[in-house]
């Protein structure tokens, strides 16, 4: 189902309507689940965007070949119903599941596969880092109409894992929009996916519906005619809407707001550990920043303790990777407060009296990085420098940090492991082909790079925690971030909510297809 902006909106006339449509009033008379967020969708191309939001989009209106699901994750048929792997581990062959279909009813195909992984290896955006260099162009073929095969440049571990968000789309409805941008501005803002549900009404910056589709071909199932997710800024509000029923589910909220909600009729909560780390990561290369000795200055002025006094269940990341991955050094040793260590490296650098201004940007409505923000300022006032602290939208921040001249010093990320692999995190945060992202704005060393590289092929488990135990040490010795806390997700439903099941691998991207409403 492809929907232009006048289907959806129907004019001006319409999105003025939408815009005090309640999340209740959509949901009434149906099985409508109210999904309480403080980040919008900028992008509907799910070879493009990314982040949770854009995430939580894809995988409902879209399919990949394969899912995961469960704790511990655990990879499961998608629009494949089987697979194979080669003794060599070069070659995988994906079967098509017969009854797959697009919105628009078609059969999906071998050339559908082919046609979305070869867009997305030219339009290396969005999740095309996760299998740069290991899927070449024209190595993925379709054997027949349900049989598609992937040739791999080497073997790579996590292979079926970053599968999970390669979506793909229908061909035959994207071609006609093409242009000459390979039909991104089209994908901006229509759907040609095959996923359980379909887009119905939407303004940006406030809610978007999604619709069960009419022709939904995945087996089981729960009992959703559709859902919204709703813009909801402040984590107060959030917590609020689920306290009086007004939304199902909250996806920020902070310690404060559980702690609020602790006791609440109808209610449920949920704290789980997961791969996800916040890191306040700085601009090596445009700035003061770029200097290594002020970064390990500021490395050891920053309060961890008050970070993580602030953070609610959490404990202290102990360097770049979370605790307890593949190759994790548990005896790490990374910088924690010690001003006089702190002041030592600020006489090294070419800043030693300080006397200057850094700017730190964060995701507005996010309490815990608002205080965290202000943690740093009180730690940079011991070497003599000061700190803007801008709250900003996180659309504006996605644009922001695409150049280093426009990135601010300071930028605040959480980071949800994609899958569960060290490469998730070493990858998207450290390789410097990922410059310009929100998940690694400017960090680039080619030592770094190499090693990233060489665990991504490699197969054998005790090699990789070798080769992974260096490329901490050397990210460390670098400090192009402050490394800071792994909190467990904080999640509050409505107990009418039936069949959720935690799953440690986006866990705020919620899969909508197995939930029920009583």
């Amino acid at each position: 189902m492809n929907l232009t902006r006048r289907a959806l909106l129907g004019g001006a006339a319409a999105i003025a309507a939408l815009a005090h449509l309640t999340p209740a009033a959509l949901a009434q008379g149906s099985k409508v689940m109210v999904l309480a967020s403080a980040v919008d969708i900028p992008n509907f191309d799910p070879h493009v965007a990314t982040g949770y939001a854009p995430a939580m989009l894809f995988r409902n209106v879209y399919d990949p070949l394969v899912r995961v699901s469960g704790n511990p994750p655990e990879i499961q048929p998608g629009l494949a119903s089987e697979w194979a792997l080669s003794d060599d581990g070069l070659t995988y062959t994906f079967t098509l599941d017969p009854d797959a279909v697009f919105h628009d009813g078609s059969s999906v195909t071998a050339e559908d596969v082919v046609w979305s992984i070869e867009r997305i290896l030219r339009l290396q955006r969005g999740n095309a880092w996760m299998i740069e260099g290991i899927v070449e162009p024209g190595a993925t073929r379709a054997l027949d109409e349900r049989t598609v095969e992937f040739t791999l440049t080497k073997p790579y571990a996590p292979f079926l894992q970053v599968m999970i968000w390669m979506f793909i789309v229908n061909k035959d409805a994207v071609e006609p929009h093409l242009a000459d941008d390979d039909g991104q501005a089209w994908l901006m803002s229509n759907i040609a996916g095959s996923g359980p549900f379909t887009m119905g009404r939407y303004q940006t910056g406030n809610l978007y519906q999604l619709m069960r589709a009419e022709n939904d071909w995945h087996p089981g199932g729960g009992n959703l005619d559709g859902a919204i997710w709703k813009i909801t800024r402040e984590t107060s509000t959030q917590r609020l809407m689920v306290a009086r029923g007004e939304a199902h589910m909250a996806m920020d909220l902070s310690a404060e707001d559980m702690k609020a909600l602790d006791g609440t009729d109808g209610v449920d909560l949920i704290y789980e550990t997961e791969y996800r780390t916040f890191s306040i990561k700085m601009n090596t290369q445009d700035g003061p920043l770029q200097d290594v000795n002020l970064r390990r200055a500021i490395s050891y002025a920053y309060d961890y303790d008050a970070m993580l006094a602030a953070a609610g269940p959490a404990e202290l990341m102990t360097g770049p990777l979370p605790t307890g991955i593949l190759g994790f050094d548990p005896e790490l040793e990374v910088p924690r407060r010690d001003i006089e260590k702190a002041r030592e490296y600020l006489a090294k650098s070419e800043y030693a009296e300080g006397g200057f201004t850094l700017t730190a940007r964060y995701a507005s409505g996010y309490e815990n990085m608002r205080r965290w923000a202000l943690i740093l300022l009180e730690s940079l006032k011991e070497l003599n420098i000061s700190l803007d602290i801008q709250p900003t939208a996180w659309p504006d921040i996605v644009s922001s940090v695409a150049r280093p001249e426009t990135a601010p010093d300071f930028h605040f990320i959480f980071q949800t492991a994609n899958y569960a692999d060290p490469d998730n995190i070493a990858y998207a945060a450290y390789h410097s082909s990922r410059n310009g992202t929100w998940q690694n704005p400017t960090y680039g060393n080619p030592e770094v790079d190499t090693l990233i590289e060489q665990a991504r092929g490699e197969i054998d488990a005790e090699a990789r925690a070798e080769i992974y135990g260096e490329f901490q040490r050397a990210v460390v010795a670098d400090a192009p971030d402050l490394f800071g806390v792994l909190e467990k997700r904080k999640l509050a439903l409505r107990d009418n909510v039936r069949n959720f099941v935690f799953t440690p691998v986006a866990a705020n991207a919620v899969e909508l297809l197995p939930l029920s409403l009583d």
